[in-house]
């Protein structure tokens, strides 16, 4: 099911940017544009993130937060704010935002960082005894990190997104530096010496993790 925001603004070319940017990335978004449209909404319905600007009318960004998480709401909230002062931001996180963008900003910002918090995180991938997080790159073996190079790394995720399968010599020189079929026997060679992995040449084809 799409993930549903509340987006709170009162420019309404703004608002309208924002909100067709965000649906056209498949969000539900519901647009209110005072402060009290945005409590009775909360009320109504449950939402997966909150977008506010401050201020708004009849009750600003910040009141409306307060009393939201008073009320025990923990929905993640941005702040999108013209508010550029350190007290306004300092308020901001204090009643409980979890980021704060300052006006002016591109909207692919504000989309890049309501990506960050709702879709799902790469989880790690592992095979036996090994243990890899995409994400940030981290190599366990026999849960202890392990450091391998940079083509290794590309090769390692390669291999593991794709097990049981032959992946094909070309799509794995993308991942040299400097391919070259001699080139990519020598980083498979090592790539097994360092993890162990069961790695099969298909002959004539290319190389497969078993």
């Amino acid at each position: 099911m799409n993930k549903k925001i509340l987006l709170l603004e009162d420019d309404s070319l703004l608002a309208d940017t924002l909100k067709e940017l965000l649906q056209s990335e498949t969000y539900n978004v519901t647009l209110v544009k005072t402060g009290n449209e945005a409590i009775d909404k909360t009320y109504d319905e449950k939402f997966d993130l909150y977008v506010f600007d401050i201020n708004v009318p009849d009750i600003s960004g910040l009141e409306i937060l307060e009393s939201l998480r008073d009320a025990n709401d923990k929905t993640p909230t941005i702040f999108i704010s013209a508010l550029v002062d350190i007290n306004s931001i300092s308020k901001a996180f204090k009643v409980g935002a979890e980021d704060y963008i300052k006006k002016p900003f591109f909207p692919e910002e504000l989309l890049i960082r309501i990506d960050a918090k709702l879709l799902p995180k790469q989880t790690n991938i592992v095979y036996k005894n090994i243990e890899f997080n995409p994400s940030e790159k981290i190599l366990k073996i026999d849960g202890h990190i392990k450091s391998i190079g940079e083509v290794q790394e590309r090769l390692l995720e390669m291999f593991l997104t794709n097990q049981n399968q032959i992946l094909d010599k070309d799509i794995l020189l993308e991942c040299l530096d400097k391919p070259s079929p001699t080139a990519l026997r020598v980083a498979i060679t090592k790539l097994k010496q360092t993890t162990g992995l069961n790695i099969i040449n298909v002959r004539g084809i290319g190389y497969s993790l078993e």
